[in-house]
């Protein structure tokens, strides 16, 4: 069997009419994912390839998140298609779609909105460390190498102000439309000597396994399996899982010794980031751990939280967020309500500097650090040490209103 290759989760971010849903139509053209024939005709061509519903070609808005596979000779690519924020954060934080690198889309004719600045931020927050521009557009300035620059400029200075580094990032000029630099080189950007799009995510990383960091196993479900037994089913998402070592489970506080682990009905030794996997833990019953549980090794076991503190951008909220507001958090696997008890600071979303100490509210677009009490026990760790434990989406009326990420712990213990 030929080796699987790696496997990379690219988002695509940036302000909308952008043409982010264009460049991604295209881009499954170009590498072979989607035939001709299931393109539309004019100016519409590309968009909708991502758009299956039919209310959204109505509107020609993109609203739900779609998911698309592409391969090149390198990789294989899931592509999130972020449309404005809600599904991109919802999907990014709490889903498989954890996007290693993100591609920022910025009209050449419009160059960078306010809605580029929340996004690229966004991706900040929430971990993504490898970025690509695309000057999508170029076709409608002229191919114009002035134009070029000038938004390069704006972009680079963006990106290095929230802590990304500029001379790291490529800025490509391109054409979602006319397919300029997509995959081949285009002779309307003799000018530009750069990669195309294809080359830059064929340059991209695959970030290491955590294999490092301490046993995070987020619980999805727990079976009853006839002569194994109790079956706990999660990802792992940190660390490293062997047979026979001893485990626990929080908050629940249940323990024991791993008697088999299985990963698509074959049993393995151990289990590892990004695995799948079923296991058996001796003395553990069906009754004793729930979804939302995390296991982890008796001698680090998972952080239950008392209260915690956390950096949030508020994303949509119809109010305003006050002391004593309770909504749902999701974070891995749990879902559960917390209480804001203190807002400490309100911050610069486009720099992540102190605006102000102790706001009285917050509000759709602001960023803040905030102090907040789980009303029941909950498994959370700092971002900072293990960021796939710490990042959450904040869910209220059906909607979600905030993300955010875990900055600091106060152990139920």
């Amino acid at each position: 069997m030929a080796k699987e290759k790696e496997h990379l989760n690219l988002a695509f971010i940036g302000h909308v009419d952008h043409g982010k849903s264009t460049l991604v139509g295209h881009l499954l053209l170009k590498a072979g994912a989607i035939a001709e024939q299931q393109l539309d005709d004019g100016e519409n061509k590309f968009r909708f390839v991502m758009d299956k519903l039919g209310e959204e070609r109505e509107r020609g808005v993109t609203i739900d998140l779609a998911h698309q596979k592409f391969s090149t000779n390198k990789y294989d690519y899931t592509v999130v298609d972020c449309p404005g924020h809600r599904d991109f954060v919802k999907n990014m934080i709490t889903g498989a779609s954890q996007a290693d690198a993100a591609v920022l889309v910025v009209a050449a004719d419009d160059g960078v909105m306010p809605q580029t600045k929340e996004h690229i931020f966004l991706s900040r927050t929430l971990g993504i460390n490898q970025i690509i521009v695309a000057i999508n557009k170029i076709d409608v300035v002229d191919y114009s190498e002035d134009k070029f620059n000038e938004i390069k400029k704006d972009a680079a200075d963006l990106l290095k102000s929230i802590g990304y580094k500029p001379d790291d990032v490529p800025f490509i000029p391109l054409s979602a439309f006319e397919g300029d630099n997509i995959k081949e080189k285009s002779d309307n950007t003799s000018w530009y000597k750069g990669e195309t799009l294809i080359e830059a995510l064929d340059n991209l990383v695959v970030p290491p396994k955590p294999v490092d960091k301490p046993l995070r196993v987020p619980i999805q479900d727990v079976y009853s399996i006839t002569g194994v037994g109790t079956v706990p089913v999660g990802r792992v998402e940190t660390g490293v899982m062997k047979q026979g070592e001893n485990v626990i489970f929080e908050p629940a506080g249940a323990s024991g010794e791993v008697k088999s682990i299985e990963e698509h009905h074959e049993f393995m030794d151990s289990a590892e980031p990004g695995d799948n996997i079923g296991f058996n833990v001796r003395g553990v019953g069906k009754n004793d751990i729930r979804r939302g549980d995390v296991a982890g090794h008796t001698n680090d076991a998972p952080t239950v939280a008392k209260t915690f503190d956390a950096q949030i951008v508020v994303l949509q909220h119809p109010g305003v967020i006050t002391v004593g507001y309770t909504p749902v958090f999701h974070c891995h696997t749990a879902q559960i309500a917390c209480t804001f008890l203190e807002l400490t600071s309100k911050l610069n979303p486009s720099t992540g500097q102190v605006d102000e100490e102790n706001p009285d509210f917050l509000k759709t677009g602001n960023a803040a650090i905030v102090k907040v009490r789980p009303t029941k026990p909950m498994v959370i760790e700092n971002a900072t040490e293990i960021p796939q434990m710490g990042r959450f989406a904040i869910r209220d009326m059906g909607q979600t209103v905030a993300a955010g990420l875990c900055i600091g712990i106060e152990p139920a213990k």
